[in-house]
């Protein structure tokens, strides 16, 4: 079945589960196969399984790359968990205290440097919003 867009039924629930996975719009158009399979199989079909949470996928997820030592992709899931209020920082930390016993701390040093890398440039853009709303006239009642 397709919309008026000519989007399959899956391939909207898959872009929809993204969006809410990850917290941002993905392309809808033809990126090829391995982008198909990602929104339609991955999103679509796999994280829609019933029998766990979204939080619960994170987890496995976060656990997965960092057995592999993909650093780069954790800062995307850790964001995203923060962004979510999926996980909490200090639940982030522990986390990765419980992976140094499972991946060995290498691995977890380096998950450990994305939970660190991510908490401080939300913070850095949390600081620059206040600053930036501090400064925005119409917000403090003042005139230009």
């Amino acid at each position: 079945m397709t919309d008026q867009n000519g989007i399959s039924e899956v391939r909207a629930r898959g872009l929809k589960t993204m969006k809410t996975v990850y917290g941002w719009d993905m392309p809808s158009g033809d990126l090829g196969d391995f982008y198909t399979q990602t929104v339609e199989h991955l999103f679509g079909d796999i994280w829609n399984r019933p029998g766990l949470t979204i939080r619960d996928r994170r987890l496995l997820v976060l656990g997965a790359l960092a057995a592999q030592g993909q650093f780069d992709l954790a800062k995307v899931q850790i964001n995203a968990a923060l962004q979510n209020e999926e996980l909490t920082e200090e639940q982030l930390e522990e986390i990765v205290i419980l992976l140094s016993q499972y991946v060995g701390y290498p691995l977890a040093s380096g998950i450990n440097a994305s939970r660190i890398a991510v908490v401080a440039d939300r913070a850095k853009a949390a600081r620059a919003a206040a600053k930036a709303a501090e400064s925005t006239p119409a917000e403090n009642g003042s005139t230009p």
